[in-house]
């Protein structure tokens, strides 16, 4: 089952691995063209067709429907369809076109292509319009990928509905009658592996936003290392959030500071992270969107004490990465499931005791109640159900830092309210892909303060790309 936000980021990572809107379209129409002869053939056929990519499905289906009695009747002008696929298809179809305010009578199949997913709110008169039709129609309906007006107060109520590759999120046989799946050729690695498209996901503020309401981080780290939690906080602001505190023992304070003038520093009385501070990070978490804890820390028995204390404490969305997860025993369980981990294959084996494999990342996962970025050649995103894959990146990235800048971006997306399963997956991404921009500029010279430097550039170019 997957989202229309899933859909959106399918298709366009699906164009980039060389099976374009044209091709998925056409696929599309076929599958429907198919299941509208095999059900029906010899009847009259009405497809009302939208100015989406949805309407383009009924258009590519009308063209395979040969020797079929089929009509087409587009809701508004043609001359507004959005898509080139679209227009093609509809151009293409070789059938009567009739206009909406008098599609004629007699039609036994009504094929419901006008919306698509992703609609909201309250429906454009036209479109309300047409689901009363629907409602005086005495044939049998048949919608196309989801029923217009899906997921609004008002609907088209269809006896059958043909999905494209999955089934969507909401749909029952209550709302969408008898469902079928049609297989339109989707790349297999579309929906396995991060993509372009998954910058779709990426939450751009809103207009009227205001300070701290685009993500305010906590980052605990410190005591023996300085550079981790620096850089962690550093890859978060660049990831664009608004604010970013780092917690650190007050022997590397000033060293933090200098780092940035952007960045909060709050110094612990001390030279390593210990209980009695635990009570003064959960305060300053409940201040936070999302909390970061592990960069830098070291493996000292007081802090690893200190770190499971205030894992199991603080609910707040967490990332727990390096020290901060080797202060975990293998029995940890997540107190809020929007916690991610994000070990190299030394960090879980420790963790687990087990080898760092998708089976083994999926189990983990799944006993924690945690989300797992294991990091590698292709990092393995899961959270117990469901698995993607990222391949973005460079061996450049074996370079000290780029671990603690992972988790800053990931951090970072999960104080602008991602969930951790798409943070995961979006962060391993824009890390890789910033990682890309900083080799092609420094090739093996590239260091971590590099990647970061090219993190906005990774997510406005992938933005670009989607032209958004």
């Amino acid at each position: 089952m997957i989202s229309a936000l899933d859909s959106k980021v399918m298709d366009a990572n699906s164009e980039a691995l060389g099976v374009g809107t044209d091709i998925l379209m056409d696929n599309a129409g076929k599958a429907l063209a198919d299941f509208l002869t095999e059900r029906f053939s010899g009847r009259r056929f009405i497809i009302f067709c939208g100015r989406g990519n949805n309407g383009g499905d009924g258009s590519a289906a009308a063209c395979h429907m040969k020797g079929e009695d089929v009509t087409l009747c587009f809701i508004g002008n043609p001359e507004n369809i959005r898509s080139h696929s679209a227009a093609a298809f509809y151009a293409k179809a070789d059938c009567p076109k009739v206009p909406f305010d008098s599609p004629g009578t007699g039609y036994d199949v009504l094929v419901d292509a006008v919306l698509g997913t992703g609609i909201s709110g309250e429906l454009r008169p036209e479109y309300s319009a047409y689901i009363d039709l629907t409602r005086r129609f005495k044939g049998t309906i048949v919608s196309v990928d989801v029923p217009t007006g899906f997921g609004t107060g008002k609907q088209v109520i269809p006896d059958f509905t043909v999905t494209m590759h999955d089934i969507k999120e909401g749909m029952d046989t209550g709302n969408c009658g008898e469902i079928a799946i049609a297989d339109i050729g989707m790349p297999e690695r579309a929906y396995t592996h991060t993509g372009p498209g998954d910058m779709y996901r990426y939450p751009r503020p809103d207009s009227r936003s205001h300070k701290g309401a685009n993500g305010r981080l906590l980052v605990i780290g410190g005591g023996p290392f300085y550079g981790a939690p620096a850089m962690a906080a550093m890859a978060a602001m660049r990831t664009g959030i608004d604010l970013a505190t780092v917690a650190v023992p007050e022997n590397c304070y000033h060293e933090v500071a200098a780092v940035s003038p952007v960045l909060m520093v709050r110094p612990l009385k001390g030279n390593i992270l210990r209980h009695e501070h635990v009570k003064e990070l959960l305060d300053m978490a409940e201040c936070s969107d999302a909390v970061l804890i592990g960069p830098g820390l070291g493996r000292d028995p007081e802090t690893s004490e200190a770190v499971r204390e205030f894992v199991s404490l603080c609910s707040r969305p967490l990332v727990i990465d390096a020290d901060g997860l080797n202060a975990l025993g293998m029995d940890f369980t997540a107190r809020n499931p929007e916690t991610v981990l994000t070990p190299h294959h030394m960090e879980f084996m420790r963790l687990t005791n087990s080898e760092g494999n998708t089976e083994n990342a999926m189990a983990s996962a799944a006993h924690m109640g945690a989300v797992i970025v294991l990091k590698g050649k292709d990092d393995i995103i899961t959270d117990g159900k469901r698995v993607r894959y990222n391949s973005s990146g460079t061996v450049g990235m074996t370079t000290g830092g780029t671990g603690d800048v992972l988790a800053g971006i990931i951090a970072g997306l999960m104080s602008k309210k991602m969930g951790a399963y798409d943070a995961g997956c979006l962060g391993a991404y824009i890390s890789g892909k910033a990682g890309e921009r900083a080799f092609a500029k420094l090739s093996y010279g590239m260091i971590a303060t590099d990647v970061i430097k090219y993190i906005p550039k990774a997510i406005g170019n992938g933005l670009d790309r989607l032209g958004i």
